[in-house]
């Protein structure tokens, strides 16, 4: 019987893809991660490539399942109030929405005009919600 390699999730934080991985070494889980050298030195192709890319064997699926249950119901409340909070897209209403770095209005006008001025790159980004099922971003 041959393993079939899957990809078990894709994550847009390279950070907690290792997270997810190291926690699955831990027990004993074979897995590896794909694209995490592109999302890490390239982060603005990180949505075009659709991700760090979780594999696992398809046959360890199940206990990877029940595995990341149980530790999600053993989390602190305290680590884990920033997953608790649901933030919906204003758009579409998906929950698929993350925290990071604006791709369309990424410079306010005084870092691009101080940048301009002092020949540097601008050294402040703004951060909004970037919904991965639309699109959309929002404050």
């Amino acid at each position: 019987m041959e393993d079939k390699i899957v990809v078990y999730s894709s994550y847009y934080n390279p950070i907690e893809a290792n997270i997810i991985k190291a926690r699955l070494d831990d027990s004993d889980i074979p897995c590896f991660l794909t694209d995490e050298n592109v999302a890490t030195i390239q982060p603005m192709y990180n949505q075009a490539i659709g991700g760090v890319k979780l594999n696992v064997f398809e046959k360890d699926i199940e206990r990877i399942d029940q595995l990341l249950a149980e530790e999600n119901l053993a989390l602190p409340d305290s680590e884990n109030a920033q997953t608790t909070e649901q933030v919906i897209c204003e758009k579409c209403g998906s929950t698929n929405v993350g925290l990071g770095q604006a791709t369309k209005k990424r410079f306010s006008w005084w870092v691009t005009l101080l940048s301009l001025l002092f020949f540097i790159y601008p050294f402040k980004t703004n951060k909004c919600y970037h919904c991965y099922d639309c699109g959309h971003e929002f404050t």
